[in-house]
């Protein structure tokens, strides 16, 4: 069984909400909470990840 190899955006604040990604597992990408590394892992394929990432460049998930 594959181990993710999770990692940080250098544009993360340790000390604020921040989200660590794996992509070293072929057609998955693993997203989890950097405060709770035991918890729950988000596992997403490669059309739903750009759709994500498109999705958070679009402002959809911004508070207002």
């Amino acid at each position: 069984m594959f181990e993710f190899s999770f990692r940080k955006s250098s544009y993360s604040n340790p000390e604020r909400e921040c989200v660590e990604v794996a992509t070293n597992i072929p057609h998955t990408i693993a997203i989890r909470d950097s405060k709770d590394p035991l918890g729950p892992i988000l596992r997403l394929g490669p059309a739903s990840w750009a759709a994500f990432n498109d999705a958070v460049a679009a402002g959809r998930f911004e508070r207002g």
